[in-house]
């Protein structure tokens, strides 16, 4: 679902969507983030220099391998971005703010799509 995500978000940049190029960058950041390995994950090469506290060294030392994130993670994190984004544009609604809001329930409009492909 991400590497669809991510080919609908090279088409939207280039027919200019910016409503369907904000939904997805959102949702694909918070995609990226739940792949995101731990910052205290083990030091397989520990340096101990005044210079270089905490690092690491040594061929592939930085390399870490993310996380894979599964449909179900992704559906979680596209319904939660949908119910923000809907909520958000109520509130907005009732402060006056309908531009603010419409895009917000575009935006989550975008997001539905994909949640529905992955039912």
């Amino acid at each position: 679902m991400r590497d669809r995500m991510a080919r609908d978000l090279m088409v939207a940049v280039k027919a200019r969507d910016t409503t369907a190029v904000a939904a997805l960058r959102s949702a694909l950041a918070a995609i990226d983030n739940a792949g995101a390995v731990a910052s205290g994950h083990d030091q397989q090469y520990p340096v101990t220099t005044e210079h270089l506290a905490g690092a690491v060294a040594g061929l592939g030392a930085t390399e870490v391998e993310r996380r894979v994130v599964s449909d179900g993670k992704i559906r979680g994190l596209l319904q939660s971005h949908v119910d923000e984004w809907t909520t958000a544009a109520d509130g907005l609604s009732l402060l006056g703010r309908h531009d603010r809001a419409r895009q917000l329930r575009a935006e989550a409009d975008v997001l539905r799509r994909y949640l529905v492909a992955l039912e």
